[in-house]
């Protein structure tokens, strides 16, 4: 949730040191949104399958190698990669992130505070983010927005490792549905890509 925000503050640095156009702007700002959000189903339909704690640190996994990317980038294009990487990664962790705390917590009673912790965690992290981003910039320099992933995601793997038990995998009630899941991300990538693409290109563009 942090990293949806954290990026806002470093566009202008961004803009100068990587001599960055505003449509690939809009794409390293927006591009990890996006892609987050449309393979957010996908994610979570793969949880069920394959184990919450494997997608839980692939996902992880994903993410961590994202953000060194991001981190080491020396072109709009790569940055951009990275950072559509980064959703991707975002996508598979954030849903077995709560079918892990489901399984770990079977009281109700409990598992309700364990989900409102995480729902307030994520809610300070994305509010926390401009503010994160701007004492990293002004102290360091904008990759450091991205270094920040890599010893908390170590943390998150060691942990865990150590005191998350796999879960077992479900037989799902009904097959994914993967002409849905397609359509579903090309529609809102194809909605947001011609949001970021309408001021270079005009309205009418194809």
């Amino acid at each position: 949730m942090l990293d949806v925000t954290v990026v806002n503050v470093a566009v202008p640095e961004i803009r100068t040191a990587l001599d960055t156009g505003p449509s690939a702007l809009q794409w390293i700002v927006d591009g990890y949104s996006t892609v987050f959000a449309g393979l957010l189903l996908l994610g979570g339909g793969l949880a069920d399958r394959l184990g919450h704690r494997r997608m839980f640190l692939t996902g992880l996994g994903v993410f961590t190698a994202a953000s060194l990317v991001c981190g080491l980038a020396g072109t709009p294009g790569a940055l951009i990669a990275g950072r559509l990487a980064q959703g991707a990664g975002a996508a598979l962790l954030v849903p077995a992130s709560l079918a892990l705390l489901q399984a770990t917590y079977p009281d109700r009673a409990v598992r309700s505070r364990a989900i409102a912790v995480w729902g307030a965690v994520a809610s300070i992290a994305f509010g926390a983010g401009p503010a994160v981003g701007g004492l990293l910039v002004s102290g360091l320099e904008w990759r450091s927005v991205f270094w920040l992933n890599l010893p908390v995601a170590a943390l998150a793997v060691v942990l865990t490792v150590r005191h998350i038990p796999a879960t077992a995998r479900k037989k799902p009630a009904r097959r994914m549905d993967p002409a849905g899941q397609v359509l579903g991300i090309v529609g809102l990538v194809a909605l947001a890509g011609g949001l970021n693409e309408a001021g270079s290109h005009g309205w009418t563009s194809p």
